[in-house]
């Protein structure tokens, strides 16, 4: 059936519900962005979009910091509350029972329950209509070890993460595929049966 042009604006799915944290230690706060991604790999840069009205915007403006967080299964009700309520009303971390810690390269707080945290240093601002663009050096990744297996390999399958849709969230579930399997050839087996090394 042939597709048909539908009314809906910006529709890219699934995204993350990353958890961004701004601010310091001592005055932190933690928003839910969905407009983030990987821009460059060498030098590692990301972007997260967002509006000037929010409470965090002047923080990240500011200090030229934020944290983005991943967020699990087990944290998308947090996720969600920090995504629909202002720091200007109420401690999100509280409310939520978030914990922080330090980071390594910026003062803007780390969320401890997330898998994986990228600290960023600010290095452009786009103004884009209703969102500003901050464009961002990740400056360091920190990962909860218990997410890596005996060779140091990052397993995020354990994690359960979190995915956003039009709406809905959603756990990632079963893997179907690696990065280039498509294409990648298969070890041929000697005649008894074993594969050659």
């Amino acid at each position: 059936m042939k597709k048909i042009q539908w009314k809906g604006g910006a529709l890219l799915a699934p995204v993350p519900p990353a958890m961004v944290t701004c601010g310091s230690m001592e005055q932190p706060n933690v928003l839910t962005i969905a407009w983030t991604g990987i821009i460059n790999t060498i030098p590692p840069k990301t972007y997260i979009s967002v509006r000037p009205s929010r409470f965090s915007y002047p923080m990240i403006k500011e200090s030229g910091e934020f944290v983005i967080n991943l967020t699990t299964a087990s944290m998308i009700r947090a996720a969600d509350f920090c995504g629909v309520r202002s720091g200007r009303e109420l401690d999100k971390f509280e409310a939520c029972g978030l914990e922080i810690e330090e980071g390594f390269t910026v003062s803007a707080p780390v969320l401890s329950q997330s898998p994986v945290s990228l600290e960023c240093r600010v290095t452009e601002i786009i103004p884009l209509g209703s969102h500003d663009m901050f464009l961002a050096d990740i400056t360091a990744v920190d990962v909860d070890p218990q997410y890596l297996d005996e060779q140091g390999k990052l397993c995020l399958s354990r994690s359960h993460l979190a995915a956003f849709a039009h709406g809905e969230y959603f756990e990632l579930g079963k893997k179907i595929g690696s990065f280039g399997f498509s294409v990648r050839k298969k070890r041929k087996k000697h005649p008894g049966g074993k594969k050659r090394k």
